[in-house]
């Protein structure tokens, strides 16, 4: 299917990517893919995190293609770069996550969530499910099942007996929709 891109180098590629060719993504996550997710494993040393760090670095390969400079490094380093900077984002929120006191323990001087808060949490999580159920059926259970029922991408290839690369491409697309759809609320209100 992507063999008309087979011959392009990877720096092509990204151009194309940054005129929106999603085979050409495709393409380069094959290239790269599997080193990238060896980087961020063996600095996140979690298989789950890893697969996330890699699909958060390239939705962010796809946003910024357009700023790639081929004459600054290869698309390879650069986009290993995203994803080595992603993980290191992953390791540092785990790390202040293990350390933060736990929701809901009392603590001295901490004062309870206001109404405010509690009243704009939840009209976060309605505006977040709106934009959900304008997502194509196959998005929206990947992205469902990962997020809200915790499932890696492997363990959802399994469980709904796709191969990884269509969770990956579904989570991909749909992420970046979702994305574009609450932007564009945000912006209306």
């Amino acid at each position: 299917m992507r063999s008309h891109l087979a011959h392009l180098s990877d720096e092509a590629l990204v151009s194309f990517v940054a005129r929106g060719d999603e085979g050409a993504l495709a393409e380069l996550y094959d290239r790269v893919g599997r080193t990238a997710y060896g980087l961020a494993l063996k600095v996140l040393r979690d298989s789950r995190l890893a697969e996330d760090a890699v699909q958060e670095a390239f939705l962010n390969v796809w946003r910024t293609a357009a700023g790639f400079r081929a004459e600054r490094a290869k698309a390879s380093t650069w986009i290993l770069t995203i994803v080595h900077r992603r993980a290191v984002d992953l390791v540092r929120r785990e790390e202040r996550r293990r350390t933060d006191p736990l929701e809901g323990a009392s603590h001295e001087g901490a004062a309870a969530p206001s109404a405010e808060g509690e009243a704009l949490l939840g009209f976060e999580r309605e505006r977040v499910q709106r934009a959900l159920g304008q997502l194509p059926d196959g998005q929206r259970e990947a992205i469902e099942l990962a997020y809200y029922g915790g499932y890696s991408q492997s363990e959802l290839a399994e469980k709904l007996g796709l191969p990884l690369g269509t969770i990956k491409s579904r989570m991909f697309a749909g992420l970046a929709q979702l994305r574009e759809l609450l932007d564009e609320k945000a912006g209306t209100q």
